[in-house]
């Protein structure tokens, strides 16, 4: 489904990828309305999700695929994609089946297949909650600071403040998409097991905080050092969300990175 307007005729498309049970309506509209500014962004939901019909994806590589058929279906040739925690490992999955299709790569709170599985034996329990509180995401998504949680109640204010929200994923999402994610951390075999990354040549921005409670942050570094073209920044004091705790300066980095 397409949001959004852009100033610029020619600029590239930007197609958003959700987080664990997400749906178009978790994204922070700081950061969609100023990606909005100057090209056309792209939010969906996959099949199952929150609105949208249809039996949920349990594994990566067929997110990837209805990604991808998303991306053709609007008539689109390439376009810049944006993944966020299980969102990342979707992009990362697109860039590889569908490489002709993405001309920028941004992976935010991700990490690469098979990665370190370190996670906050509280996340564990937080995050399949069926209806989270602003405690739960300000838990999971932020920094442990005072200034990280009131950074983290400011994105909570600014993600409720559109009508007609979409209604939250169900249990067979949840279920789903943890089957997914525990495909995808099954541990590869060899002595360089991320190397298949080296195929991913589109630039690439990694973003993390310093301490991710869902996707160990050292999975960004793991991403980095193997994609050729890759670029990572860690922003100081936060977590799993970065990029909703300083959304402004997010904003930045990304625009610089999508227009070099």
């Amino acid at each position: 489904m397409p949001i959004g307007a852009g100033a610029r005729a020619l600029a590239p498309h930007h197609c958003l990828i959700q987080h664990f049970r997400g749906g178009m309506d978790h994204w922070d509209p700081v950061i969609t309305d100023g990606l909005a500014e100057g090209r056309e962004v792209i939010l969906f939901d996959g099949r199952g999700i929150s609105a949208s019909s249809g039996t949920p994806r349990n594994r990566m590589e067929e997110m990837a695929d209805d990604i991808a058929a998303v991306i053709r279906a609007l008539g689109l040739t390439q376009v810049d994609l944006l993944g966020f925690s299980i969102g990342g490992f979707q992009a990362q999955e697109v860039t590889l089946r569908h490489p002709n299709l993405v001309r920028k790569l941004i992976l935010l709170g991700t990490g690469p297949r098979g990665g370190d599985p370190t996670m906050h034996p509280q996340a564990l329990e937080v995050a399949p909650r069926p209806v989270p509180t602003m405690e739960d995401f300000v838990f999971l998504f932020f920094g442990q600071s005072d200034e990280a949680k009131k950074a983290g109640a400011q994105f909570w204010v600014r993600r409720h403040q559109r009508v007609d929200q979409d209604p939250p994923s169900s249990a067979a999402v949840a279920q789903a998409q943890i089957e997914a994610h525990t495909a995808y951390l099954t541990p590869m075999a060899g002595d360089k097991p991320y190397a298949y990354l080296n195929r991913i040549t589109q630039p690439t921005l990694v973003l993390n905080g310093v301490n991710d409670l869902m996707i160990a942050t050292v999975n960004s570094f793991y991403l980095v050092q193997n994609i050729p073209n890759a670029q990572l920044i860690i922003y100081p004091d936060a977590g799993h969300g970065a990029q909703y705790q300083y959304p402004q300066r997010f904003l930045r980095h990304t625009i610089q990175f999508l227009e070099e």
